[in-house]
């Protein structure tokens, strides 16, 4: 199917997403959004407002919090497509989240877990660690940056119970294709785990197109949410094979029933989540997962694809760098990364960068940019023309 080219926003839906973010007006260009991302004016009124009750206000603003805890829920769900926001439990990181499911699920010795060798250390701790439960790991050797349909269907062995894997790969910046792997994965009785963290909010993920089992995502990048706030969905069959191994007091069926300590876990997902929220982080979260809602994920999405595909037209010719991250706009989503030609670390070019007030990253030796929805092509251009001056002088 041909997807139509990767647009730009109108002008002036881009002028009203940068009124958002008070960084934008002070000359500096913002590129690291697959690191964290600032904050939006909504999300710091939902957080100090909430701040200023328990400070001041009734103090006491559980009941008050509860409803809107369970809209944020809601609007996570709408962000991915679940079945239903009772398949969302809230966390403080993506290694929450994996932790639960990789320390859940009904293992047996012999049992192998399928990785690759690109994956970013969050999602392969909670699987390396199984080993000492009799799990082998398996380590795909990634092509070129990618793992592809076909590398991981001939990568299952018979004892190939899941597979984890990054939905963007945080260096390379590939995009995996989750709906041909997850038909792959239904097809071979084969769990599907996705660290979702450096797509969500990006790109659209639908959950259940993409027969995606579990899913873990901090929200503090591309879902432009605060630090230490973040979801897991689960389907209701993963659940149901999840074996729970911590449970507190809110997990429970009615938590409000303090003392009947005989009741089952809660039958949606919130059964993981044991004790109290970070309720300022999660009515945050809410404002920033509703704005991109607003904005609407498609457009947001070919806004990104845009600026990325610029990136590396703008450095095309450039002789002593080369770009890592595919070019098809199916392959790639919010990162762009390139490599010195002759193998230098380009951590120089990085600090000249920050010099500039042009932020962003450094990763292995590699400069990975990432621009979001309110970043403007000027603004691309400025960091491009940046590089090439900064490599002209060295």
């Amino acid at each position: 199917m041909n997807r139509p080219s990767p647009s730009l926003l109108p002008t002036e839906t881009l002028t009203r997403a940068r009124a958002l973010f008070p960084h934008t007006a002070t000359g500096r260009v913002y590129l690291n959004h697959a690191a964290t991302s600032p904050l939006s004016t909504r999300v710091t009124a939902a957080m100090t407002n909430h701040l200023h009750e328990r400070s001041s206000g009734v103090v006491e603003t559980w009941l008050q919090d509860v409803p809107v805890i369970e809209e944020a829920r809601r609007s996570v769900a709408r962000l991915i497509n679940a079945a239903s926001p009772e398949r969302i439990a809230f966390v403080g990181n993506t290694s929450e989240g994996l932790n639960i499911v990789a320390s859940g699920f009904p293992w047996r010795s012999g049992d192998r877990v399928l990785l690759n060798d690109l994956e970013f250390p969050a999602n392969v701790y909670p699987y390396a660690h199984l080993r000492s439960r009799g799990v082998e790991i398996d380590i795909l050797k990634a092509d070129h940056g990618r793992v592809t349909v076909g590398m991981v269907e001939r990568s299952l062995r018979p004892h190939t119970r899941l597979v984890a894997l990054s939905a963007v790969q945080y260096l390379s910046g590939h995009r995996a294709d989750l709906a041909a792997i997850g038909e792959v994965c239904r097809h071979h009785g084969v769990r599907l785990v996705v660290d979702g963290i450096q797509a969500v909010g990006a790109v659209r993920l639908d959950v259940q197109a993409m027969r995606i089992d579990a899913m873990s995502s901090g929200a503090q990048k591309w879902q432009m949410s605060p630090q230490g706030t973040g979801w897991l969905f689960v389907t209701e069959q993963m659940q149901e094979e999840i074996r729970q191994q911590y449970v507190g007091w809110l997990a429970v069926a009615d938590p409000l029933r303090f003392s009947a300590y005989d009741q089952p876990l809660a039958p949606s997902a919130r059964r993981y989540e044991g004790g109290s929220l970070n309720t300022p982080g999660l009515l945050g979260m809410k404002a920033a997962v509703e704005t991109l809602l607003e904005f609407g994920t498609e457009a947001i999405e070919s806004h990104i694809l845009a600026l990325t595909a610029r990136l590396r037209t703008g450095f095309a010719g450039v002789s002593a760098i080369i770009p890592d991250t595919p070019e098809g706009d199916e392959e790639r989503a919010g990162i762009v990364t390139f490599s010195s030609a002759d193998g230098r670390d380009l951590g120089a070019v990085f600090e000249a960068l920050q010099a500039r007030k042009i932020d962003s990253s450094l990763r292995e030796g590699r400069l990975r940019f990432s621009p979001h929805f309110y970043n403007t092509p000027e603004e691309i251009d400025a960091a491009v023309a940046a590089v090439r001056d900064i490599l002209a002088t060295r």
